[in-house]
């Protein structure tokens, strides 16, 4: 079972009640907060824009033609 929280005011807060008996073990695992949701977090795309324009050796048409060299299609 996982129940997700929060900390506020240093106590941690579940996101809902959770079935937990009294005296129940638990583990606590910190998230590291560039990999959780908000505002400061990349998306996809600002993440994969980093790569563009690093590729080298391809074919003057391999942007015309990916589906080719890829898959075999014929050329367009």
């Amino acid at each position: 079972m996982t129940l997700h929280g929060y900390i506020k005011n240093g106590q941690i807060v579940l996101e809902r009640d959770g079935p937990l008996p009294e005296g129940a073990a638990v583990k606590i695992e910190v998230l590291d907060a560039k990999k959780t949701s908000g505002p400061d977090q990349e998306t996809l795309g600002q993440r994969l824009l980093k790569h563009a324009g690093k590729a080298r050796g391809l074919p003057r048409d391999a942007s015309r033609n990916h589906d080719h060299y890829l898959y075999g299609t014929p050329k367009k």
